[in-house]
């Protein structure tokens, strides 16, 4: 009896305190049906009463102290029912389950059936997680979903032993996961129903899932416990599903385009591929430092010089620098390199990826995002980085030759919508301003697809030189709302030009670096490293390759995680990012 009145107890919703769970129950009370589950969809339109008026500090300050509370002695009440069932010979930690169906294929397979209809010869196996429970006396309705979808599970009294139907009101919680034996049947109310003639408990759940009413509403605690927000809000399995499905219909275009999937190092000797700082590890046995990749591009590029033509790498990048909406520590990219082929090659690759990605996961070329439609029909605007910031701002860069202090004055005087002053400090030339005001005045304004073409040589070190204009190079960025896409150059195959740009972007890095040690010498306390904190050295190996003799090539590299976050209308990366990096919780 007190392991009956503890389970009543226990089957309140989470909002109540544990004090009144720890109380014995009334003596004789009539028995109502109950509903709790985990799911907003499958939970009763009836919401409980309002709490009664509190002061507010006050119920801050217990807040956390309860929820704790109620977790632990609900945990302790399931850890006695374990015990129970180990106790009368049931193993409540299955090894498998037999299924003869998903639920979406008894949903798809029997909706013709009739309301009240039983299919009494069909016998299905299905299995998964409880997230709804509704007791009517002799009766229990349960529903329970899987991968697929959710469908209801019929228990009758007369249908089971009486050692189970005593289980499905004593021991089963909303969270437990079962397997469960019976035919097809449609109750009076059209509900398709497994008429249940047999169950197991398949994993019996410890911790309460969030409550009905409330559902996991804590950002934070979602990305924490991403695998109990994929359970209070299915929708967020989804999102995976559909990342899952933009990687595969990348690799599906890129094989049909003849390129070869290549594997190159995470852990590598110099940082190199893009301008970022590293995640610097040490090696025990080598007695060396080395560094997560910030690119997989120097590596790829190898490639093309040991004679493989088209290769292309799905995979994760790592850089030590801001988290926001936008970036993560980690994030997967495909970088693709193609000899013979210079980056007008790469726009039409950027834009046959992104398409067939929508039509993969859309079936269409119109997209939502955030209450804005993007048209993804091609072809798509292209534009060079002058004339966009020429048009934005009416000043040509171009005016000013290398005149760095007349191209800062310009910048000086741009109104920005946020009334801020455009940061020039660390431009040391007139490619670098330029830069600086498309990315703080044009670069958000890019809602439509649309490749920015020919930036600065000054900020694109692997770059070719632009055939036709000094100064810059075959570059393009690719924007879709605001946010980089892709990246792509026209490859640098002369050696001793690769070379001389990387001692001056070491020299300018350095120079930055060795501001930053003196300021932090001059000043009291202590300061954050910045991004020029960290040593940058020059690929040997790579420029060595160089010399071997590179074909002429074109390279692009597209952010997959902004390529989902648009295709599932996720405003934050961490939106798609199963387990993203976070601050340790105080």
């Amino acid at each position: 009896m007190e392991a009956l009145r503890a389970w009543r107890a226990s089957s309140n919703l989470l909002g109540f305190a544990a004090s009144r769970a720890a109380k014995a129950a009334p003596a004789a009370r009539p028995l109502h049906p109950h509903v709790r589950c985990c799911s907003p969809a499958a939970a009763s339109t009836t919401k409980p009463p309002p709490p009664p008026p509190q002061d507010r500090r006050r119920r801050s300050a217990s807040s956390s102290s309860s929820s704790t509370s109620d977790r632990e002695s609900i945990r302790a009440i399931r850890l006695k029912k374990v015990e129970e069932l180990r106790g009368k010979g049931y193993e409540p930690y299955a090894y498998k389950w037999d299924r003869t169906h998903t639920t979406k294929e008894l949903q798809d397979g029997y909706t013709h059936l009739e309301n009240g209809e039983v299919c009494a010869d069909v016998a299905v196996s299905i299995a998964g997680r409880i997230v709804a429970r509704r007791a009517f006396g002799k009766l229990v309705f349960m529903t329970v979903r899987d991968d697929s979808g959710t469908i209801q599970l019929y228990c009758e009294k007369d249908s089971l032993t009486e050692e189970q139907f005593e289980q499905l009101k004593t021991i089963i919680d909303i969270g437990d996961i079962i397997g469960a034996n019976g035919s097809i049947k449609k109750t009076e109310k059209g509900e398709l129903s497994v008429y249940v003639k047999n169950f197991e408990i398949l994993t019996k759940s410890l911790l309460p899932l969030p409550d009905k009413y409330h559902g996991l509403t804590d950002v934070d605690k979602r990305y924490r416990q991403r695998y109990v927000d994929m359970i209070a809000n299915p929708e967020v399995a989804d999102v995976f599903r559909t990342r899952a499905k933009v990687v595969s219909e990348i690799r599906k275009t890129m094989e049909s385009f003849g390129f070869i999937e290549v594997e190159t190092p995470v852990l590598q000797g110099a940082a190199g591929g893009a301008e970022a700082r590293p995640f610097i590890t040490h090696h025990n046995s080598l007695q060396r430092d080395l560094y997560l990749r910030i690119a997989t591009e120097l590596h790829l590029k190898r490639m093309l010089v040991g004679g493989l033509e088209k290769v292309y790498e799905i995979g994760r990048i790592f850089r030590n620098e801001g988290i926001s909406t936008r970036h993560n520590p980690e994030f997967t990219t495909i970088e693709m390199y193609e000899a013979y082929s210079d980056y007008e090659s790469m726009m039409n690759l950027a834009e046959e990826i992104v398409t067939r990605c929508a039509m993969a996961t859309h079936g269409k070329l119109r997209v939502d995002y955030q209450g804005t439609e993007i048209s993804l029909e091609r072809p798509w605007r292209r534009e060079t980085m002058h004339s966009l910031v020429k048009e934005a701002t009416g000043i040509d860069f171009n005016s000013f030759g290398e005149d760095l202090e007349s191209a800062k004055n310009a910048a000086r005087g741009i109104k920005t919508e946020s009334n801020e002053n455009i940061s020039l400090q660390a431009c040391s030339s007139v490619g670098h301003v330029l830069n600086e005001v498309f990315e703080t005045v044009v670069e958000s304004s890019l809602v439509q697809p649309t490749f920015v073409l020919d930036y600065p040589v000054e900020i694109s070190p692997l770059a070719k030189p632009h055939r036709r204009y000094a100064g810059l190079t075959e570059r393009f960025e690719l924007f879709i709302c605001g946010r980089e896409i892709g990246n792509a150059f026209s490859e640098l195959t002369d050696p001793i030009d690769q070379r001389g740009r990387f001692e001056n972007q070491i020299k300018q890095h350095n120079a930055k670096r060795a501001a930053m040690t003196k300021e932090v010498k001059s000043t009291e306390g202590k300061h954050e490293e910045d991004d020029f904190s960290y040593e940058v050295t020059l690929d040997e190996d790579f420029l060595t390759s160089l010399e071997y003799g590179m074909p002429p090539a074109s390279g692009m590299g597209l952010g997959i995680d902004r390529l989902v976050m648009l295709l599932t209308n996720s405003a934050s990366i961490r939106d798609v990012i199963a387990f993203p990096v976070l601050k340790i919780q105080q």
